[in-house]
């Protein structure tokens, strides 16, 4: 039988992007789990459920009991077909349930009668959760975060991508992190977004950096939280703040929110995409009216709706063009030079992405 892996595996497991087998019910693993892992339950949900009521009403041994008797026959053959073919596939990987107890010793033993050796998870993903919140943390408290601001559509995200040491939290979030921020796909969970930006932060080897490059967010992303003591190390660390001209982010945003949306929307619902990208982008703009006021948001929107009508590439561009300037004049550039005011003491740098690269290389080097 092979050794379990310990915590002190969990870190070369994450960063090596060990397959890992889930033999939780499909419900729990719905609630958590993690990037590098696909489920194939000992017992479903309705077998965990029976399972749970005769564990609370005759103990564990009638329990026990029952999970025998429900894992017979072709259900056992099936299950046990699926799991030896997930190994043929993935001959290094571990395997877990929610503790590293019955569950997973059950499916290992199975496993062992056929051949197969699959090295546990100790303490299963509890452990592994665990893992993750202590690596959130670590890096909370290591002062290694610069963070990078900028007003809308200065590209920080776009700079991200060309930095070492940096976490994407948008990305990780899959929303980019204002009212117009939601992409064609949903929002992971809470529990998996946090498990990302734990593995993302492991993976680098956040200790070995002399700086980790963070984009400046509010808490919220979306309908997500960025971890309360992540959220606090990133308000109280150095700000480096990105000045592009107003024609680079009418640009950017037109790429990133209109054309690059478009494309997403496109791929997923071939037949209405126009459509639901016209809702998604009319109800953003929705969600502001009462900061905008009455008289920008309806001028705005008139823009928009032209925009979204118009069939010509370019014309509609243009029209797109025309509602972002607006809304930048009238409602971003205003909000942010007024929040950053409140954040000028913290400010190390100012300049181009272009002169942030070459800035933050001699910062890195004198370190």
């Amino acid at each position: 039988m092979p050794d379990d892996l310990a915590v002190s595996a969990f870190s070369p497991l994450f960063k090596n992007k060990q397959p890992l087998l889930d033999v939780r019910a499909p419900a729990e693993f719905e609630r958590g789990a993690f990037p590098v892992a696909t489920n194939l339950p000992l017992l479903n949900d309705d077998e965990r459920k029976a399972v749970s009521i005769r564990y609370r009403e005759q103990g564990q041994s009638a329990a026990i009991a029952l999970g025998e008797k429900l894992l017979t026959g072709d259900t056992r053959t099936e299950r046990l077909a699926l799991w030896s073919e997930y190994f043929d596939q993935n001959p290094g990987a571990a395997l877990y349930c929610f503790r590293g107890g019955l569950r997973s010793k059950t499916v290992q033993l199975w496993l062992a009668a056929e051949g197969i050796n699959a090295p546990l998870i100790r303490g299963g993903y509890k452990a592994l959760r665990r893992f993750c919140l202590n690596v959130i943390e670590q890096a909370s408290k290591a002062d290694k975060f610069l963070v990078i601001g900028g007003k809308t559509g200065s590209a920080k995200t776009h700079l991200l991508k060309e930095l070492k040491f940096a976490l994407d939290l948008e990305g990780h979030a899959n929303h980019r992190g204002s009212a117009f921020g939601r992409r064609s796909q949903e929002q992971p969970n809470q529990i998996n977004f946090e498990n990302q930006i734990a593995i993302d932060l492991n993976n680098i080897e956040f200790a070995k950096a002399n700086k980790i490059f963070v984009e400046d967010e509010s808490r919220a992303i979306g309908s997500l939280s960025i971890p309360h003591s992540l959220h606090r190390s990133m308000s109280n660390s150095p700000l480096a703040i990105i000045e592009e001209d107003f024609e680079f982010r009418v640009d950017t945003i037109l790429n990133d929110y209109i054309h690059s949306n478009l494309k997403e929307y496109n791929a997923l619902f071939p037949h209405s995409y126009r459509d639901i990208f016209a809702d998604s982008l009319l109800s953003a703009l929705l969600r502001i009216k009462r900061r905008l006021g009455v008289e920008p948001y309806t001028s705005i929107k008139l823009l928009m709706e032209r925009a979204l009508s118009e069939i010509d590439f370019a014309k509609s561009a243009e029209l797109h063009r025309a509602w972002i300037c607006k809304l930048l004049q009238d409602y971003y550039d205003p909000m942010y030079e007024y929040q950053l005011e409140k954040k000028s003491q913290r400010i190390v740098f100012r300049g181009s992405s272009s002169e942030f690269l070459d800035w933050s290389e001699r910062i890195d080097k004198s370190i």
